[in-house]
């Protein structure tokens, strides 16, 4: 019984200080929340696009080489 009482113990000190943690966070309005993922997506978008172009103008290119 010692080891489950230990156990919560270790539980109970590690959600105290977890909470004490989130309380110092700096939560980010949510404006800033919407400009922030925006530039995520826009980016992800950007970058998804570049890769596909430089997948289909390889792909082009080895069909040529090969035949």
């Amino acid at each position: 019984m010692d080891k489950a009482k230990e156990i919560i113990e270790k539980i109970e000190k590690f959600l105290k200080e977890a909470w004490v943690e989130l309380k110092k966070v700096t939560w980010p309005t949510p404006k800033q929340a919407l400009v922030s993922t925006s530039v995520v997506i826009i980016v992800t978008l950007i970058v998804s696009a570049f890769l596909g172009l430089v997948d289909f103008g390889l792909t082009k290119l080895i069909r040529m080489i090969l035949g």
